[in-house]
């Protein structure tokens, strides 16, 4: 079983940068997909982006495209998202997720393992 936990999230001004991390356990880190999500009030839960085992390969929602970089250190079993240029709708409970297999995917039902969030409020 692997376990995820998200960390700092918090409140950013429009425009502003900030960056989470994603800890995970197990031994096989590297062999899993990386992804995160986000879920804003109201919304369904959307990807965000997504990073293959070896880092090689990353994928973007066109929304975060040249604003949010997905990246990973799998020495640490640790998932980043860092972001900039933040805007409003931005705004979301952001999850990070891993998946048991070599494909990436933008559905949530094909992700094994969820952290249970962390919240990211940017301010207009």
């Amino acid at each position: 079983q692997v376990q995820l936990v998200e960390s700092g999230g918090g409140l950013v001004q429009a425009g502003g940068s900030l960056g989470l991390s994603c800890a995970g356990s197990g031994r096989t880190f590297s062999s899993y997909v990386m992804a995160w999500f986000r879920q804003a009030p109201g919304k369904e839960r959307e990807f965000v982006a997504a990073i293959s085992g070896n880092g090689w390969r990353t994928y973007y929602a066109d929304s975060v495209k040249g604003r949010f970089t997905i990246s990973r250190d799998n020495a640490k079993n640790t998932e980043y998202l860092q972001m900039n240029s933040l805007k409003p709708e931005d705004t979301a409970v952001y999850y990070c997720a891993a998946r048991h297999d070599s494909g990436y995917s933008t559905l949530p039902r094909n992700y094994d393992y969820w952290g249970q969030g962390t919240q990211v409020t940017v301010s207009s």
